[in-house]
């Protein structure tokens, strides 16, 4: 079964922004409903009827930083 991998990331100016892995397909959207009617459309515009992929796999990748504390000393 042929389908798109997409990586989808959430903007710091909010919103979402996804991109195909292997193909030029890139769109962007204010949430994640929009998003998801976004790529299909950009998946549909981009292949020919007779190639388009059975499915569409989306990955939600979020970024997250946290603060390193320093073990106190055993010394």
């Amino acid at each position: 079964m042929f389908e798109i991998a997409c990586v989808v990331e959430e903007l710091a100016e909010g919103g979402y922004m996804a991109r195909a892995l292997g193909t030029s397909i890139f769109t962007e959207a204010n949430t994640e409903a929009e998003l998801r009617c976004a790529v299909r459309d950009a998946v549909n515009c981009h292949f020919e009827a007779s190639n388009l992929p059975k499915a569409i796999r989306l990955y939600f990748v979020r970024e997250e930083m946290m603060c390193v504390q320093a073990r106190p000393s055993s010394h």
